[in-house]
């Protein structure tokens, strides 16, 4: 099961119709919460940080994480359940997939060799071909946003993903740098290729 840690003050008790029960991480966007909703249905919750609740811009790039994840084929992404807004903060929720990242499963277990990799290969390289389907270029395919369900891997984070008709130029490099593209780096367009160099990094 994923490391889940308890909630802090500055934490809110609950997000929407959703009872938060600790905290599943933190990136540059928002945090990601473990919650469970009125039916008893355990949900992961992504709350934009406050201090980007004002930037226009941000918000929509927040949000854009939904249309890009309800685009995708649901066997190979965790599906949108609820989008709203706490106190000028948008959230959304999702299915909680109970499982580490594969970052933290090989940290753990060492790499995957053998019968093991492969799965794990046509898996990933499945979701990747379903996400590229749905024209959406993910931009930050790494171990850390594959998740290692019960039922296979699951992809997640559509934080900075963007369709493949708005995949032009960017001000500056966005993504995780050990797993980024040349193209990335330098800002140019990017489309499936580049999440597949990440696929293979």
């Amino acid at each position: 099961m994923p490391d889940m840690r308890p909630l802090r003050p500055a934490d809110p008790e609950r997000v929407g119709g959703y009872r938060l029960l600790g905290v599943l991480g933190s990136g540059g966007q928002g945090t990601v919460y473990r919650g469970v909703g009125d039916q008893g249905r355990e949900v992961a919750v992504k709350l934009l940080h406050s201090h980007l609740a004002q930037d226009g811009d941000v918000k929509r790039g927040f949000l854009r994480e939904v249309e890009a994840a309800r685009r995708v084929a649901a066997f190979c992404t965790a599906a949108v359940l609820d989008v709203g807004v706490m106190d000028d903060r948008p959230y959304i929720v999702s299915e909680y997939v109970p499982g580490d990242t594969l970052l933290t499963v090989v940290r753990t277990s060492g790499p995957r060799t053998g019968g093991a990799l492969h799965r794990l290969a046509i898996a990933t390289l499945t979701a990747l071909a379903a996400i590229h389907q749905a024209e959406i270029v993910h931009r930050d395919f790494k171990p850390g946003n594959v998740l290692m369900g019960p039922d296979g891997p699951v992809v997640i984070d559509f934080g900075i993903a963007k369709a493949l008709d708005a995949t032009s130029a960017t001000s500056g490099a966005v993504g995780t740098p050990a797993y980024m593209s040349p193209e990335q780096f330098r800002g140019e367009r990017v489309g499936p290729a580049s999440d597949m160099f990440s696929w293979a990094g």
